[in-house]
């Protein structure tokens, strides 16, 4: 920043020189102080993280960079002591001689100095929540600096930067994102007229923060990356360990987990190396270590997060900090049941609490504390934290945070609700709701909605008679409420994204449930329907949430649109029951069910999986696959059989994505010997136009040699030689197949056929599915980007995948191969959910061309022909050989 600023009033007896001479001392303070606040918000910020609510925060703070004549002066000395006050938590002090300062600035017509003390005085009334005089305060600083002709001097320029940025804290403290980003761009150019780096780039990771914590984190992380690289050849500093961290929170939010531990690593060696004793080092220090804490959790390391958060706490910069820290440490301790750890660590965290001021920070502490206390289940903890929520409802309301207002009001609701009080859980929760409405935050009303239609089942299973309806209405409104979400599910909440299955899932499963129940007679016609239309929806939830952002386009479509010889299989597994929608062609939609525990369910899916070994006899496998046909098939039989239908597409459900359905057996065949077999995550994710005779044309690549760790493919060569002498193709083998070398052709071949003979594996982590080329992995992102380059030429019609496996022990991981599948941007995707014999593959894989080559012959129906021939073959006839490939999206 500039070292002073021209004084143009003319009454002055001072020298412009003496007058604005710029106290060195200050200028260390107000730099260390704006990094020390940028590390404390961002500290705050990461605390939701962990506790499942949205928190703004707080954000990089511009402390204004006052002007004195003299250090000893009585107003620097006023000034001096506003500072100790402010650093030790007195804030009520430190605002009593703020505005002493203040008032001296006004009476001398120091317009500037009176504007910079005015916005300091705006973050110190923010830190207390009282957010009239905040807002007043940084209104009135606006004005001043609004009056005076900033394009001639750089100096206002500055000043008017610095209110900037505190006036885009307040904002998104309140709420309103859109206006701070808005606001901090302003503040960003006006940083830039002084060449201010540091201004500039605390302005760039300001607006990250508000673009985070509106949910667009590929935004956010986009502009992070460009302040790391704008920092690359600076040299170590604290900002520079503010804006990795950043980064490295950011790339977490977006699914980038491996890439956020390393950019996180590398900020907190930076911040060791400049580790100098001072409260700044160790704020700067306890962030990233629960920064850090918040990734290894995401990766599941549970132990390794806990250590990473008792070491933040340890060395954190304030109480306040350390609470919030170890709230985060307490509800991951209660999400992996270690009570007896988390009732421990809960007195000191109570204590602590009591002592925090009103405000934001206080209530989301407590609403944090709340929600893991009703996981807890301890009837005296719930009494207490009830009565500490209902005292944040007075404080948050009283000045006006109807946000927080909504969530401790929906969170007490969640209190009396685990206490079975059902009449006062309902009023809360309805209170809450109706907040959340009149403020339009759809991303908190879904989950009163949700919290509503449990209360009005009253925790019976099935739902009581009395409160069934009610519950189906408020439920089918949570489920609307996330489907407007979905362009962007992170919105919902930071961590939402890793509580999937928690947060997300259970709404839709719960309102299926309550769609199909019934007293005796079948479901209504409209209830089946908007049960198969919320599973489809979760289906798509399902992989948003594995790429962690909305890129999937769905239009709802009929089956008839498609191919009016193919059923839709829907089997849906649900707590007590596993229901099964089939919809066949200009039919009535039809349902049947079994009532089996989900357990017991995943229990007999498990063990039809166990038994498809290479090892197995016939006597081991054959009763798994005919007592899954049994249950999801046989009420159907004689229905699909008289329909005609020539294909059967399953949206599988859980461990049934894992599951060949091809190999179920109805006692006299398997189900390939009667139908094509076909899966989709839903019939919203076609694309429902026929195609022409496919164009057997490719690019094949392959692997043959053993790479990182994984073992030699020999067939892949008589694979790729004998599919060439079918079909006119490229070829990339071995060490021609790298990742660039596959880019170059993808950008150059219009083929529609894309073959990739290589070992792969799906997971249900996006970071964990990936295909293997000679110079290493290619993740499923990375493909998606090679695919999706073709679209401007001419779409893949068929992307095969002939060596791929779903991941060892990864009960969600064929969720990976059904997101490859769409992110490929192929009309149809050919994949194995097991790795078997490569000659076994490669005859398959030879005889789909040949059947593709075919006249009429579909997709699905050249798959079939190829697995029934492996089959008959005396060395594949357990589906071990040709069960596992799987033809997913469009099958015509």
């Amino acid at each position: 920043m500039n070292e002073g600023y021209p004084n143009k009033r003319t009454n002055q007896k001072a020298s412009i020189e003496q007058r604005h001479s710029v106290n060195k001392r200050w200028l260390r303070f107000l730099r260390s102080t704006l990094l020390g606040l940028l590390v404390t918000v961002i500290l705050h910020a990461e605390i939701a993280v962990g506790i499942g609510i949205e928190n703004t925060g707080q954000q990089v703070e511009a402390v204004p960079n006052f002007i004195q004549t003299d250090a000893t002066s009585p107003l620097a000395q006023l000034v001096q002591q506003a500072e100790e006050r402010y650093r030790t938590g007195q804030v009520s002090e430190a605002i009593a001689l703020w505005q002493q300062a203040m008032t001296r600035y006004e009476t001398a017509g120091d317009v500037l100095n009176q504007a910079l003390t005015l916005s300091f005085l705006a973050t110190a009334f923010a830190d207390l929540g009282q957010w009239t005089q905040a807002n007043g305060a940084i209104e009135q600083a606006m004005t001043l600096l609004a009056a005076q002709n900033s394009a001639s001097n750089p100096e206002i320029s500055s000043a008017l930067a610095q209110v900037l940025t505190v006036q885009g804290k307040l904002q998104l403290d309140q709420g309103q994102v859109s206006e701070a980003v808005t606001t901090w761009k302003a503040a960003e150019a006006a940083y830039r007229e002084t060449n201010d780096s540091i201004g500039i780039v605390g302005s760039q990771i300001n607006q990250s923060r508000a673009l985070q914590s509106a949910g667009l984190y590929r935004r956010a992380t986009d502009l992070l990356t460009q302040v790391e690289q704008s920092l690359h050849n600076q040299p170590d500093s604290r900002l520079k360990v503010t804006s990795l961290r950043n980064l490295g929170k950011m790339l977490r939010l977006t699914g980038e987990l491996a890439q956020s531990r390393t950019v996180l690593e590398q900020s907190l060696a930076i911040a060791q190396a400049l580790q100098d004793g001072t409260p700044e080092s160790a704020a700067d220090l306890s962030g990233i270590l629960l920064s850090l804490g918040n990734t290894t959790r995401a990766q599941g390391e549970t132990d390794t997060a806990l250590a990473l958060y008792q070491r933040a706490a340890a060395i954190a910069p304030s109480l306040m900090a350390k609470t919030q820290i170890q709230l985060v440490e307490f509800s991951l301790l209660v999400e992996v049941d270690r009570s007896a750890d988390a009732q421990r660590l809960l007195p000191d965290i109570q204590a602590q609490l009591a002592q925090f001021p009103p405000g934001q920070q206080a209530a989301y502490a407590h609403i944090s504390l709340a929600q893991s206390l009703i996981k807890l289940r301890e009837p005296a903890n719930l009494t207490a934290s009830a009565q500490a929520l209902a005292a944040v409802v007075q404080q948050v309301r009283a000045i006006g945070d109807h946000r927080t207002e909504s969530y401790a009001l929906g969170t007490l609701g969640g209190l009396y609700e685990a206490t079975h009080q059902w009449d006062s859980a309902k009023t809360l929760t309805q209170q809450a709701l109706s907040l959340s409405q009149s403020i339009d935050a759809p991303d908190i009303a879904y989950q009163w909605h949700w919290q509503l239609g449990r209360i009005f089942c009253q925790d019976a299973q099935p739902c009581l008679s009395k409160g069934l309806q009610n519950a189906t209405t408020v439920y089918g409104e949570a489920v609307k409420t996330l489907q407007s979400l979905r362009t962007d599910l992170a919105a919902i909440s930071p961590d939402v994204q890793f509580s999937f299955r928690e947060s997300v899932e259970p709404v839709y499963r719960q309102f299926v449930e309550l769609l199909l129940q019934s007293d005796g007679n079948a479901p209504s016609q409209d209830n089946l329907k908007q049960a198969r239309e919320a599973i489809e929806a979760l289906q798509l939830a399902e992989l948003d949430n594995f790429f962690r952002e909305a890129c999937i386009t769905a239009n709802p479509i009929e089956i008839e649109q498609i191919d009016p010889q193919a059923a839709i299989i829907y089997p849906i597994i649900l707590p007590s029951q596993l229901a099964v929608i089939v919809a066949l062609p200009n039919q009535p939609l039809r349902y049947h069910k079994t009532d089996l525990t989900q357990a017991e369910v995943d229990r007999i899916l498990s063990q039809m999986r166990q038994s498809l070994r290479p090892t197995a006899f016939v006597e081991d496998w054959m009763p798994s696959v005919q007592q899954v046909y049994d249950l999801l098939l046989r009420p159907v039989e004689t229905e699909l059989e008289a329909s005609g239908v020539k294909t059967l597409v399953f949206v599988p459900d859980g461990l049934l994505r894992s599951l060949p359905m091809a190999a179920l057996h109805d006692g006299q065949q398997y189900l390939i010997e009667k139908y094509s077999v076909v899966l989709t995550p839903g019939l919203q994710l076609l694309q429902p136009q026929p195609i022409e005779q496919l164009q057997l044309r490719g690019l094949l690549a392959g692997l043959s040699e053993a790479r990182e760790g994984f073992s030699a493919l020999p067939n892949v060569v008589v694979e790729i030689d004998q599919i060439q002498a079918e079909i006119p193709a490229q070829v990339l083998l071995d060490q021609t197949f790298t990742n660039r070398s596959l880019q170059t052709r993808m950008d150059s071949t219009d083929a529609p056929i894309v073959h990739l003979a290589t070992h792969g594996q799906f997971s249900s982590n996006a970071e964990d599915t990936f295909i293997l080329a000679w110079d290493g992995r290619i993740n499923v992102k990375q493909l998606d980007q090679l695919l999706r380059a073709r679209e401007e030429l001419s779409p893949i019609e068929l992307l095969v995948l002939s060596a791929c496996q779903t991941a060892t022990g990864d009960r969600r991981a064929a969720l990976g191969m059904a997101g490859m599948a769409v992110r490929s941007g192929a009309r149809s995707t050919l994949a194995s959910l097991w790795s078997v014999s490569d000659q076994s593959t490669a005859a398959l894989m030879i005889e789909l061309y040949r059947e593709l080559g075919l006249p009429g012959v579909t997709k699905a129906e050249a798959l079939r022909r190829a697995q029934v021939s492996l089959l008959h073959q005396s060395n594949y006839t357990s589906p071990y050989y040709w069960a596992p490939f799987v033809l997913l999206g469009n099958w015509l």
